[in-house]
């Protein structure tokens, strides 16, 4: 089968074998929701030479702009409550015939409160992380433009928690009056700096007032356009973390190394343990969900 993680940036294909095992991959900075609707030939094209019959897709492919709008499964649900609500696509294309295409749902959270919270693609993934962590209670963060924190009891995710962290970041390093002081270029990482904005978002007065000291450390030159960055990262990623509540004492982080990097050393520094797996759990998700649906 072929396997398919198609998010708000980027597309990641996985060959795979009968057992699950990754053959060969392909990934392409062509988002769900930037195609402008040709998603069978922007399909077809990175997928050539595959003859795979199957192709399970999960993420924002399945959502409203995407391909086709697969309605959310309700937590708490597990890999087989998922699995029943798997939609089939119907494709008359000539790109891609012959083919049997399925696309996964996303998940909603109503909660205790008046607003929900959703997500698409990262079910798939802690789908496919079940398998290494069992039975019992966990914790998974799944850094990114928006950070999920899933809560996962025995094989069913609980709960949801979004932080538009990633986003954040890049609107605030970019288009605000912060980006003035900052380098335009983006410098390498800084950990000290890193360090002082996760120390910040311990103090008093709230995410807001703390964003405006990154202006004015720059002005008084406690920071330097260089480390203005880092330091803005660690603020932000350290707000996000802290409200979690109660704190976990280990998180299961999935994602590319880079953001498993800085969530890891973040989460290190409030004493709490991390496992990293890798963004191929996606694959593994697919995998079982299309042997549970048969």
């Amino acid at each position: 089968m072929i396997a398919v993680d198609w998010g708000s940036s980027s597309l990641r294909a996985y060959c795979l074998d009968d057992r699950g095992v990754v053959l060969d991959q392909r990934r392409v900075d062509v988002g769900a929701l930037s195609c402008e609707r040709r998603f069978a030939d922007v399909l077809a094209r990175h997928i050539d030479g595959w003859d795979d019959t199957l192709i399970m897709m999960c993420g924002m492919v399945g959502a409203r702009g995407g391909w086709k709008e697969v309605p959310y499964v309700k937590c708490p649900a597990g890999a087989s409550e998922i699995a029943a609500a798997i939609v089939s696509l119907e494709e008359s294309t000539t790109a891609l015939a012959g083919r049997e295409l399925r696309i996964v749902p996303g998940m909603i959270n109503h909660g205790s409160t008046s607003t929900a919270d959703v997500m698409r693609g990262e079910e798939t993934q802690i789908i496919g992380l079940l398998d290494a962590i069992g039975d019992g209670t966990h914790t998974v963060c799944l850094p990114g433009t928006h950070s999920k924190w899933a809560q996962v009891r025995d094989g069913m995710i609980q709960s949801i928690h979004t932080a538009m962290t990633g986003e954040a970041y890049a609107l605030f390093r970019t288009h605000s009056v912060l980006a003035r002081l900052m380098s335009a270029e983006d410098p390498p990482f800084d950990a000290a700096a890193f360090d002082k904005g996760l120390l910040r978002s311990g103090d008093a007065g709230g995410l807001l007032h703390h964003l405006f000291g990154v202006r004015t450390a720059g002005l008084l030159g406690r920071l330097s356009d260089m480390e203005s960055p880092s330091y803005l990262s660690g603020l932000l990623i350290g707000h996000e973390i802290r409200a979690q509540s109660p704190h976990p004492r280990h998180v299961h982080l999935i994602g590319n190394d880079r953001l498993l990097t800085l969530y890891a050393h973040a989460l290190d520094t409030f004493g709490i343990a991390t496992s990293r797996h890798s963004e191929e759990l996606a694959a593994h998700g697919l995998h079982r969900l299309s042997r549970l649906r048969g």
